[in-house]
This record gives structure tokens, sequence and C-alpha cells, in this order.
């Protein structure tokens, strides 16, 4: 390339310190890098904005996974990149998305707080509807375009603030995601189902369901023991009329061997949420039973959740999950440069992980939380504030969108575009709780590859 007009290239190229003021307004720190929040210099709008900057040098392929995904994405209930800035002089990477004021992570730590204060303070069941409806028909949008998430989570799961998009939901951090084009061998759209399923559980209960220690990641057994030891304790060991294809899983031995099915013969989600005061007869908890079903080819999918009668009865879900009114949950705090975002959380993290080991797993005195999605005889696989746009609709109509969501015509390939319908966690938790690959550990397939950036571990096929 010529010198000069490599200089010429240089000096136009618009440079993030230059538009934007964001010193010492740090949100976010994580694996990832640093999540600052943003005003123009200019002055051209009062808008908020998130620059999330890439930890380490250059560019890695999570990073590029996620820009690519995210210019091609276009859904209310999805996070939007505004732009990318390319800074060649120290090698950083700076991603602009909107700013979100809050999450499901820290919604739900403050409702889960107040309960440790012994002031309870229940999530709305209004609002709980608003914001399962939100993510499933953002979720909706990304698997009729061929997308799985694979790290749905609630620290994932953006809900904006004041301003115009109040109370919308952002499905954000596409790290993870992945295009396909014809049926996985490892993965089905099921994963995100059984995501989801597991943070609907927790906005009803305001406590983690399948909170489990994190695993020795170096461990060489083909699955995670006390996971599913803490998904069984829920659920119940699954009966083979209700899983047919379990037999057919190279470590169903070895399951057998580890868990005894009389060990769980007591347990059932529907004694697990009835300690929650969900009835099993409502709707709520017949909707949470099809998003966690067992067997993966069983499990319901985005699209039929949309239809579900739980959002036909009042009140109706809306498009802000707030519904008019007043926002209770404190603002984004700042971070000192060198202070992880977690380090206020420990010590109430700590006393809330032996409280609910006290009110929920007295097997398993030394559980911390993870949940776990099922996937069927293939399995299913698997952060702090990124960003984007959201928007539901007053009722339960049904999302028309590019594909249907169970059935992936193998030679076509993936279509990306805006969707037809705009319809509309307290305790740090392992990927586990929310992205297990519970068939992978079954098929003894499931590898572990430790990443120089973003995360400490990924389960990848």
């Amino acid at each position: 390339m010529d010198y000069d007009f490599k200089t010429k290239l240089a000096a136009e190229r618009e440079k993030v310190e230059d538009l934007f003021e964001y010193e010492g307004c740090k949100v976010g720190r994580g694996t990832y890098g640093h999540v600052y929040k943003a005003k123009r210099k200019d002055g051209k709008d009062e808008k908020e904005y998130a620059l999330k900057q890439i930890e380490g040098t250059g560019i890695s392929m999570s990073a590029c996974r996620e820009i690519a995904l995210l210019r091609e994405l276009k859904h209310p209930n999805v996070i939007a990149l505004q732009k990318v800035f390319l800074s060649h002089s120290d090698r950083k990477v700076w991603l602009l998305f909107d700013y979100a004021e809050h999450d499901l992570w820290h919604i739900i730590k403050f409702h889960r707080a107040s309960k440790a204060n012994k002031k309870p303070m229940q999530l709305p069941r209004s609002m709980v509807k608003s914001l399962l409806y939100q993510i499933l028909d953002g979720i909706h949008y990304l698997h009729a375009n061929w997308v799985l998430h694979r790290d749905l989570k609630p620290a994932n799961i953006l809900v904006m603030g004041e301003g115009p998009e109040r109370g919308r939901v952002k499905i954000a951090d596409m790290g993870f995601a992945r295009l396909f084009n014809s049926p996985l061998k490892h993965y089905t759209k099921a994963i995100d189902i059984w995501a989801i399923g597991c943070i609907f559980a927790e906005l009803l209960t305001s406590e983690p369901i399948f909170h489990c220690r994190q695993e020795d990641i170096k461990t060489s057994n083909p699955f995670h023991h006390d996971q599913l030891d803490r998904i069984f304790s829920v659920m119940g060991f699954p009966a083979d009329k209700d899983w047919e294809d379990i037999r057919k899983m190279p470590e169903y031995p070895t399951l057998q061997k580890d868990f005894r099915r009389t060990t769980y013969a007591n347990s059932s989600l529907i004694k697990y949420m009835e300690k929650h005061k969900v009835k099993p007869d409502s709707k709520v908890f017949l909707l949470l039973q099809k998003l966690l079903t067992m067997d993966p080819t069983k499990r319901i999918t985005s699209e039929q959740a949309l239809q579900d009668a739980y959002f036909q009865e009042d009140p109706l879900p809306t498009s802000d999950v707030f519904a008019g009114c007043q926002i209770p949950y404190p603002k984004r705090e700042f971070l000192a440069e060198d202070e992880p975002e977690e380090k206020g959380d420990k010590n109430q993290q700590q006393q809330q992980t032996q409280q609910h080991q006290q009110q929920t797993a007295p097997q398993q005195p030394q559980q911390q939380p993870p949940q776990a999605p099922v996937q069927q005889g293939p399995p299913q696989q698997n952060s702090t504030q990124t960003n984007g746009t959201a928007g539901t609709g007053g009722g339960p109509t049904g999302v028309g969108l590019q594909h249907g969501q169970d059935q992936v015509p193998p030679n076509k390939k993936p279509r990306l575009g805006t969707s037809g319908a705009t319809s509309g966690t307290g305790v740090l938790q392992s990927d586990y709780q929310y992205n297990l690959n519970f068939n992978a550990f079954l098929k003894g397939k499931l590898k572990r590859r430790q990443k120089k950036t973003w995360s400490k571990y990924w389960h990848s096929i």
C-alpha cells in the first residue's frame, strides 16, 4: 500500500477518543474486556451509549463472530451494534452499542437482596411475563434466521432504562452465537429454550433453579456430576418413556453407575415450584414445564411458546416491562479502572449462596449456581453490559419470521434480515447453569478448551 495513502487514511479514520467522552465511566468489566458509558463530545445528541473495549490486542474469533452477526441482525429485542472502531496505534477494538441501564442479573439480585433483608419484594408477575415474551420474541428471530445464541443467562439479557425504548429487552453478547446451515450433530435450537426455561424459573423464584458449584475444568469426567445431580434433584431422573433416546447415549451406562434412579424418586419440578407458591395447574407452571422438558425433541419451540395460553391471559405482556411504573432498580455504578465488576458483590454473593443452600439444597451443602440445558440424541451447548434494541407488542400474536423453527432444510443457506414482527440473577453463576450441553456429556464428546480472551473456558464439540 502506498505510504502517503496509508498516512492519509489513518488521519481520516474516526477515533473513539475524539468522538466520545467515556473516561472514568466504566460500568462493566469481564474476561472479554471493559464497558464504558459514553456520550458524544460534539453534543449532536444527548443519547447514552455503551462502548465495549475488547481485551488484549487484535481481534479474537469470538469478537469476529459477534461483529459479523450483529452487523446483519436487526430486531427490537436483539442488541444493535452501532459502529466498530479499530485503533491501529494500540491495536484495540471498540464496539458501540445503545446503552442499557439494567440487566436481569442485577434485577434478580435486587429482589434476592430484598428477600435476604427480610423485606421481600417479589418481581411483579406482569413484569415476568413481559420479560419472558420479549426474550422469546428475540430468540425466535435468531432461530428463524439460523442463529443459535448458546450463552443465554441473566447477565446477557439487558433492559433499557428511561428513554424512548424504556423497559425494552435486548438480548446481548453474541460471542458464542453461531450460524448453522443444516441440522447440527450436537446442537439444536432446544439448547436456547432450556436456558430460557432456567431464566424463567429464576425470575419466578429469585433463585437459580439448578444451583451447583463450578466444576474443575481439568476433570476427565465425561459429564459434570454435581450439575446433573442438581438437575435430577429438581426434575427427577428422566424416565425411559419420557426420553427414549437417552438409552442410545454412549455414556448412558456411566450415568446409570453414577446416579441411582431411586435417589430422585421424590423429586419433581411440580414439588420444587410448589415450594415457591407456583401451582402445578397454573398456566405459568405449564409453560415452564414445556421449556424445561428433558427430551429436547419434545421441548417447546420459541414460536410455540409465543402462542402459549400463558401470554393470552391477563395481564397481557407489554412492550415496556415496567408497565409505565417507576423503575425501582438502581442505575449502574461507575467502577475504578482496576476494579472488577463483581468485587462489590462477593460478600453478598457468599451470604446469598449460603442462604440458598439452606433453603434448596440441603443434600449438597457446597453447591453453587449453574443451570443446564438438555438436548436430543445430539446435544446442546452453551457477562456484563453489552447492548441492543428491543420491542414487544402488547398481545400474544404469533411472530411471522422467515423459517420454521424446528425443521432446518439441509441445503438452505442462512438468511439474515429484519423480522417481520415486533410482537413482542443475583449470584454470579458458571455458564453450566444455563448452557450446559447435557447430551454432549452423555455422548462423551465434550471437550474443554481454555481461551486466551473472553471466556476462561468454553464448551465445544
